[in-house]
């Protein structure tokens, strides 16, 4: 299984409403409940109205389209990543699922995975 690095600086935000936000950005995960309006985009597309805002993550995905019908590939990858002391920020699309880590894990991180047999490219 081929994981892309992305290689740019993300941020997870709580924002007011999604008024200001780049729905057109090359990476914008929003997310809506009750109780709140999260957003996760690249830190230069952070926008105005952030209630709170943590900076300094980066990104990985998992290269193709997924089918639904496939088990545990996120668990796979988190259960790893998380063995090895690493916290991460999943998000899944249609396609496919994105995994955040803290900036500074993110060396660690492509390192284990990479000795877990995945290969680790740049995107």
């Amino acid at each position: 299984m081929v994981i892309k690095l992305i290689g740019r600086d993300f941020s997870v935000c709580k924002v007011e409403d999604y008024t200001q936000v780049d729905l057109g950005a090359e990476y914008c995960f929003i997310g809506r409940t009750r109780e709140e309006n999260s957003l996760a985009c690249l830190t230069e597309k952070v926008p105005g109205n952030v209630l709170e805002c943590e900076d300094g993550w980066r990104g990985f995905y998992i290269d193709g389209v997924l089918d639904f019908s496939l088990v545990g590939i996120l668990a796979k990858l988190s259960s790893l990543l998380a063995e090895h002391g690493i916290s991460i920020f999943a998000i899944s699309t249609f396609n496919t699922d994105y995994i955040l880590v803290r900036q500074d894990k993110e060396q660690e991180a492509v390192s284990v995975l990479s000795a877990a047999g995945y290969q680790v490219m740049t995107a």
